[in-house]
């Protein structure tokens, strides 16, 4: 794979992935975290959430993605962006529920289960997508 290709599977996976947690941060289950974290909320620092996102986005190709790609397996792709959001996910969550006074638990079950689902179908969105149209 050529670091072009790679480069157009970034440019995939980076407006999946915003579409789909963006709708679920902004639409779906907005109230859910506004409630849960209305102690520790504050202005959100833009710059500090693109970088991450653009970070932990090149962490789903590198770990699931471009794997998938080399096997030719979406069962790799749904396998491994499971794992990465789940792994990922809970290294934040369960850190926090750890360190940080009244963090909520029952935010750490959905927030876990919902990086999961999320790193999981961009994986296998962008796997989709790049057998198609670019490798």
């Amino acid at each position: 794979m050529t670091t072009l290709q790679i480069i157009y599977i970034y440019l995939v996976a980076v407006p999946l992935f915003f579409v789909i947690d963006l709708l679920w941060l902004g639409v779906i289950a907005r109230g859910f975290y506004q409630t849960q974290l209305a102690g520790f909320l504050g202005p959100v620092n833009w710059t500090a959430a693109v970088i991450f996102y653009l970070i932990f986005i090149a962490g789903i190709l590198f770990f699931a993605v471009l794997p998938a790609l080399e096997a030719q397996s979406l069962a790799r792709a749904v396998l491994f962006g499971a794992l990465f959001g789940f792994f990922t996910y809970a290294t934040y969550d369960l850190t926090n529920l750890a360190t940080l006074k009244d963090w909520p638990l029952t935010l750490v079950f959905v927030d876990i289960a919902w990086g999961t689902f999320l790193s999981m179908s961009v994986a296998v969105g962008t796997f989709l997508i790049a057998t198609r149209f670019i490798v």
